[in-house]
Order: structure tokens, then C-alpha cells, then sequence
């Protein structure tokens, strides 16, 4: 029902501005299909990032984009996606990535849900989770990975209207050490979670997790 409902509203204002005359979008792959990343890329932030500013200049791309329900071998880069018996490799939001400080505006009417700095390696980083009523439907839009100084000032409940700046592309030491990006996620049920819900899920548990995430490009509208 809430795709029905998100297919069916536009437009939604952006949530990175881009130049259609200037602005080129890649598509990145980060499945095993891609060997180009090596362990030694991994392994070191700044190797991870110079990888990805290379890709993007190697193609003429302002941003690099993808990632919703792709598994993703690159989170063996940190334990966090590791604990258990299966590890968490399925990944349930869109990746927008390019420069630190790019502007992140809310795609529609909504208020502040929660906010958090989930600070270990791997994780979102600051994050903003945003609640949103369409047609009686409640849902939410997660913002990972943003800059620490995106967090002061908020309360839960602050309204937020749509195309409103709320963020900004995180550096290392603040957006979970990865190479600055944005994770775009949209959860229907955030199932009590405050300030943080699952970008990455254990594939066994794929069907639950899709279903309570849509596919965040009906918001987006980047995706052919």
C-alpha cells in the first residue's frame, strides 16, 4: 500500500540538488561482482575513499548512486555487520556518494522522529530519522552518515517542511568512517527504534526487512 501511495506522489522535492545539465549520476556495484575492490581498499578509509573520488572522476560523475537491496561483500570491512552466527551483508537503503558537506534537504512535510551519533565503526555515523503522513499512512526516512553539527539544536517532534535543509555529507571521523555519502532509507514500522534502524540485514531475513523498506528511489526518482 505505502508504495502505491509513494509511486503515485509526485513530485517530492530532492534530496541532493542536481543539475540534470551538469550533474551525471554512476552507478556503483558493490557485490562481489565487483573484484576491483580489494581487500587493501577496505581495509583503509581514506584508500576506500580516494577509490570511490576516483571512479566518479574517472566517469565524469558528480555522484555515485545504488545499493537498495544489493549484498554487498564490503561489509566485512567492520565488525559491526559481523556479530552472529550469519552476518548482515543485505543492504536496504540507497547510497548517494560524493563530497563531504553536499546539502541533504527533506523530500517532503514531515517532523523530527529522532536523532542519534551512532558512533562505531561501520555504522550510520549522525543520523536524523524523519517521520512523514501520506493518505493516513505514517512512515519514516532515515539520513545516514551526515555531519555531527546536523544534530545541534534538533528536538523529536520539530517540524520540517519539505525541501527544508536538514543535512550535510559527513566526514570520516563523524560518518561512520566511511567515504562521505549519504544512505537514503525509507522504514514503514520503525518497530520502537529511536535515532537508528537497520541498513543491513542478514540475508535470511530478507523478505521481513524489503517489506518494511520499501525501495527508496520511489522517493528519489534517480533509478532508469
Amino acid at each position: 500500500m505505502l508504495e502505491q501511495i509513494l509511486a503515485h506522489y509526485q513530485p517530492f522535492q530532492p534530496v541532493v540538488l542536481l543539475d540534470p545539465e551538469i550533474d551525471r549520476l554512476l552507478l556503483m556495484d558493490f557485490t562481489d561482482r565487483n573484484t576491483s575492490i580489494t581487500p587493501e581498499i577496505l581495509d583503509n578509509t581514506d584508500r576506500f575513499t580516494a577509490y570511490v573520488n576516483q571512479l566518479l572522476e574517472d566517469h565524469d560523475c558528480t555522484f555515485g548512486i545504488g545499493g537498495y537491496a544489493e549484498h554487498r561483500t564490503i561489509y566485512a570491512r567492520s565488525e559491526h555487520f559481523s556479530t552472529g552466527e550469519e552476518p548482515r551483508r543485505l543492504h536496504l537503503g540507497i547510497d548517494i556518494w560524493g563530497p563531504v558537506n553536499t546539502y541533504v534537504f527533506a523530500p517532503l512535510d514531515g517532523t523530527v522522529h529522532s536523532f542519534r551519533f551512532n558512533d562505531v565503526h561501520g555504522d550510520y555515523g549522525a543520523t536524523i530519522i524523519l517521520q512523514h503522513q501520506l493518505e493516513g499512512h505514517t512512515f519514516h526516512t532515515l539520513y545516514g552518515h551526515l555531519s555531527l553539527k546536523d544534530l545541534e539544536g534538533l528536538q523529536e517532534g520539530m517540524r520540517v517542511a519539505a525541501g527544508q535543509l536538514i543535512a550535510h555529507f559527513g566526514d570520516i571521523p563523524e560518518n561512520g568512517h566511511w567515504p562521505p555519502h549519504l544512505h537514503f532509507q525509507i522504514i514503514t514500522d520503525m518497530e520502537g527504534n529511536k535515532g537508528d534502524y537497520p541498513g543491513v540485514c542478514r540475508y535470511s531475513e530478507k523478505a521481513q526487512y524489503l517489506a518494511n523498506c520499501p525501495d527508496p528511489d520511489l522517493i528519489l526518482q534517480f533509478m532508469p
